[in-house]
């Protein structure tokens, strides 16, 4: 829940708390959702880890009235087709190929989200239910429950600010252990596993800023600016860290042709990363992407962490938008 959805929000290094106003806000800040005048939908395919792992998206959003809309989602991000062979060796000692099984671990959020006008003029705010599925095969599942809360602010001179609170309430994940496919593996590396594991997982509330402004130049060209202040209530390697809250900041920008062609480009995840000989080194995360719209239609493309700046890996990821509206025209 953590990595990020379209690829125009991840070519601008995930900068859009302040602006994001589509189908995909529903993941980046629900306050967003209001903000459509169709419904539409939402697509998105990224392999990770030399395409060992998938992570796919969907999404999709509809106004209720002029004052708040619906949405929901659902991410899946699994490692398939892992071969089991803690079987291969039968009773007798003897390698048996045949006994080697396949299976799965994969994770799923499914968000439900609401969004509605404030009052206040320029206001907006939203709210996400959140149910996340996590399977290891036959071995063990969990499910958990989540909620997150949105704010969105535009002035008179449309500057965009942002706040999204995720996971407000704490997301608990209890897993459940299928004890009989765990003694399949228990013994498989001696003096290992011979202890089940925690069956409570814990997700702590974080905080993301943003704020963003877009200007127009003769007509035809526009800029986009944005930054984002991701917090964490705990102490990490952010590049801002202390006992209370850790910051990693980004910043992102594009550059649109006539509301037909972008071109974005962003930075951030920054980390005090520590070598194994003490010293200590600034890591971060450079992204850039293309996109294009017509007609209601639109295709981005991300490209993370150009130049292998960061400890994370590269990773290509397309995403399409669709505002359904146009199949009425």
């Amino acid at each position: 829940m953590n990595i990020g959805v379209d690829a125009a929000a991840l070519g601008m290094s995930n900068a859009v708390t302040g602006h994001t106003a589509d189908v995909n806000s529903g993941y980046w800040n629900p306050a967003g959702l209001v903000n459509i005048e169709d419904k539409q939908l939402a697509l998105m395919h990224a392999s990770y880890f030399a395409n060992i792992a998938q992570y796919d998206y969907a999404a999709f959003a509809m106004p209720i009235d002029n004052q708040s809309a619906f949405g929901i989602s659902i991410i899946r991000f699994g490692v398939d087709d892992i071969l089991n062979t803690t079987q291969l060796i039968d009773s007798e000692g003897n390698i048996d190929y045949n006994r080697i099984s396949l299976f799965s671990a994969a994770d799923y959020g499914v968000t439900i989200s609401y969004s509605r006008k404030l009052p206040l003029d320029g206001f907006n705010w939203g709210v996400n239910a959140k149910v996340i599925r996590r399977t290891i095969g036959e071995f063990a599942n969990s499910w958990g429950f989540g909620f997150d809360l949105g704010f969105q602010y535009e002035s008179k001179n449309e500057w965009k600010i942002g706040l999204m609170l995720r996971d407000i309430t704490t997301t608990y994940n209890v897993w459940q252990i299928d004890e009989e496919a765990y003694n399949t593996i228990k013994d498989a590396v001696p003096g290992e596993n011979q202890e089940l594991p925690e069956t409570t997982e814990i997700t702590l509330p974080k905080a993301q800023f943003g704020v963003s402004k877009k200007f127009i130049f003769h007509y035809d060209y526009s800029l986009l600016a944005a930054a984002n202040l991701n917090m964490q209530f705990a102490q990490t390697n952010d590049i801002i860290s202390t006992e209370v809250v850790s910051i990693d900041p980004a910043v992102g920008f594009e550059f649109g042709y006539i509301d037909l062609a972008f071109l974005r480009a962003g930075v951030g995840n920054f980390q005090n990363l520590k070598d194994i000989d003490g010293k200590s080194s600034l890591s971060f995360q450079p992204n850039i992407g293309l996109g294009f719209k017509y007609k209601g239609i639109e295709v981005d493309y991300a490209l993370t962490d150009i130049g292998d700046q960061s400890a994370a890996l590269y990773s290509n990821i397309f995403s399409l938008k669709v505002d359904l509206g146009i199949f009425r025209r």
